[in-house]
């Protein structure tokens, strides 16, 4: 048997879950060669380890302290009167007003400034005539005369 082969095989074969004539062929191959043999002794510490850890100790009080827990949420959820109002009708329209606010806020960022559009259009109107002085005197009669 390759090593590559026994490599892919061998937690399977660490956990007994290949059939007898190949569990005998990696046994044999384990004890001829050393580097494989230390693979798979390393391989089996770490399924160990990982074995102890699957199952930690339970402590005994832990559903104790579990149950006195959920017993005090209940509790706690019954002594809350007031906020059903506030959760269920409030928050939302409270929510609900802010978006709007933010919406128009936003519509009205978004639109140009009234004064803009007026000294723009005081600019065309006004001062281009004065500083184009071609148009109120065209060249050709200018150099006719």
């Amino acid at each position: 048997m390759k090593c590559k082969t026994l490599h892919k095989k061998l937690i399977f074969f660490l956990e007994g879950d290949l059939p007898e004539n190949e569990a005998n062929e990696m046994k044999a191959h384990l004890a001829e060669c050393e580097s494989c043999a230390a693979f798979a002794e390393d391989m089996q510490k770490t399924l160990g380890i990982i074995q102890i850890e699957k199952s930690p100790e339970v402590n005994p009080f832990f559903y104790t302290r579990l149950k006195a827990r959920m017993e005090n949420e209940e509790v706690k959820v019954k002594q809350r009167v007031g906020f059903p109002v506030w959760e269920k009708v409030l928050q939302p329209a409270f929510f609900s007003l802010l978006l709007l606010a933010g919406i128009y806020t936003g519509i009205k960022i978004g639109q140009p400034a009234t004064s803009e559009k007026n000294q723009n259009i005081f600019a065309e109107t006004e001062l281009v005539p004065f500083l184009n002085e071609m148009e109120t005197e065209p060249l050709e009669t200018f150099l006719m005369e």
